[in-house]
């Protein structure tokens, strides 16, 4: 058998990177849609229902944020140096977020007090809304570029990460997670509470598209290498056309009642854009500005070959077995939402 391939082990690893990262965007990202909308329902039993739709599986879609960071982690470790030393409070932030998410949810429906509810639903809200916006801002800051010195350090402080177009690309992160969130409860949801979901679809995609758009124009003032590299690279806007046809394609499958279809294009939809973003700045992993010459890239940044070829063989291994758990749970948990006493 030859080993002809193993230059090219930076490239399947960029990519294989990518599908656990976009893996953990559609996954996790409609429960943190979910509670983003959380505090939108007032009934006690609309919020239990909410909570109930994503209650067997929230804890398994953050799988795919661990395997993903793992694999970031191995494959190319001053990525992992950078990024996590650099975005120091931002991670610090977003781990905070999905705790108090996470604690809420168990902890919501042991007492009945009022007081007590209510706390927790505030936590689930603001945990979920703060976890949408710092995974924004994080990949804002990684598209923008962001200052690196000679070792491939993050070179500044945390206000020039709070920047327009990082906050702008929080917000409209916030704003897909809402939409994503709202179609998976019309799929989970059925009466009263359906239809009035099924309204906020079409609103939150509107909302979307508003931030989508002016992200797209804000691209042009705040990082024109990005429209640089599409110049020179036209077929992205084959990738960017896709994704714009999967988004106008979920108001047409929620019209017609097709929740399922809506979800799959919500899906497709998310996946294209972090495509998009992937083929945009590769092969940089963290493009550097003003000094493009000092950015890690896939080959500069990457462990050894030995390390990505004994990590790939336990990746063929692993992540198969990620896919078939998670295929189980949606699988055993499919269907409607039915309140019962051991409910949330």
């Amino acid at each position: 058998m030859t080993m002809d391939w193993l230059p090219h082990l930076p490239i399947i690893w960029f990519v294989l990177v990518g599908v656990l990262f976009t893996g953990y965007a559609m996954l996790d990202g409609f429960d943190l849609g979910v509670g983003v909308l959380y505090l939108f329902v007032k009934k006690d039993e609309d919020r239990r229902t909410f909570l109930n739709a994503i209650g067997p599986v929230w804890d398994g879609n953050e799988v795919w944020l661990v395997t993903g960071g793992g694999a970031l982690f191995a494959a190319f470790p001053p990525v992992y140096a950078t990024v996590l030393s650099g975005f120091y409070v931002p991670f610090m932030a977003l781990l905070a977020g999905l705790i108090f998410r996470a604690v809420a949810i168990e902890f919501r429906s042991k007492e009945k007090w009022g007081w007590w509810r209510q706390m927790w639903d505030l936590g689930f809200a603001l945990g979920s809304m703060a976890s949408g916006f710092l995974i924004g801002l994080i990949m804002g800051n990684l598209l923008q570029g962001i200052p690196l010195n000679i070792r491939g350090e993050y070179a500044g402080g945390l206000w020039p990460l709070l920047n327009p177009y990082a906050l702008l690309v929080g917000a409209t992160t916030l704003a897909l997670f809402a939409m994503h969130g709202s179609i998976y409860i019309v799929m989970k949801t059925e009466g009263e509470l359906q239809a009035q979901v099924r309204r906020w679809v079409n609103r939150s995609i509107a909302i979307f598209l508003v931030f989508y758009v002016a992200l797209n124009v804000a691209t042009l003032f705040y990082a024109p290498h990005l429209l640089e590299t599409v110049k020179e690279r036209p077929w992205l806007i084959v990738i960017f056309a896709l994704n714009v046809l999967m988004v106008l394609n979920i108001p047409r499958e929620n019209h017609l009642g097709n929740e399922f279809r809506a979800f799959l294009s919500s899906c497709a939809a998310m996946a294209l854009l972090l495509a998009l973003f992937g083929l945009t700045i590769f092969p940089n992993m963290v493009p550097s500005l003003p000094d493009p010459e000092r950015s890690l890239t896939i080959y500069n940044a990457a462990s050894t070959a030995k390390t990505q070829f004994i990590m790939l063989i336990i990746a063929i291994i692993g992540v198969p077995i990620v896919l078939a758990y998670t295929a189980c749970v949606y699988y055993i948990f499919r269907g409607k939402v039915k309140l019962t006493s051991q409910s949330y």
